[in-house]
């Protein structure tokens, strides 16, 4: 999982997430904190495999995953357009910096144009001041404060 490349490597690739991705889809969901089982991985990739207007990609480095991001597009009712918004975005540590994370977002951009979706929305915790910044030098300007309220009755 996610090592350095060298100049010897390929450059990395993005790709659609499989079930067999589970262990990787595993690590990376449990550095960005949320942590799950590879089963618990593979039954949230078979999900999203269900429904067209999710995706999860994996970014590879040298056959290696080293990155993922997950989407969904849906229809926003005070738009009156389809929107997609990014539901994670990670990077292997050992991976940072070298621009895998700005590859994802493209082609989430690029697959959200192909589907004549003209907005994105991505939610990052409080706290992520560095993922913040990022967004930012990416083209994404701040926007709405969310607020969430955990069910458990």
């Amino acid at each position: 999982m996610g090592r350095v490349a060298s100049s010897a490597e390929t450059a990395p690739r993005v790709r659609l997430a499989e079930l067999g991705d589970a262990s990787d889809v595993a690590e990376l969901l449990s550095q960005l904190g949320y942590p799950c089982t590879r089963d618990e991985a593979a039954e949230r990739i078979a999900v999203l495999r269900e429904d067209p207007r999710h995706y999860l990609l994996l970014a590879e480095l040298d056959g290696h995953a080293c990155g993922l991001i997950a989407s969904h597009t849906r229809y926003s009712l005070t738009h009156g357009a389809d929107l997609t918004r990014i539901t994670a975005l990670v990077v292997a540590r050992s991976c940072y910096r070298q621009g895998i994370g700005r590859l994802l977002l493209r082609e989430v951009e690029r697959r959200a144009r192909r589907d004549g979706v003209s907005r994105i929305e991505v939610t990052s915790n409080s706290g992520r001041l560095e993922a913040h910044e990022f967004y930012r030098r990416c083209g994404y300007a701040d926007g709405s404060v969310k607020f969430v309220k955990t069910l458990g009755d």
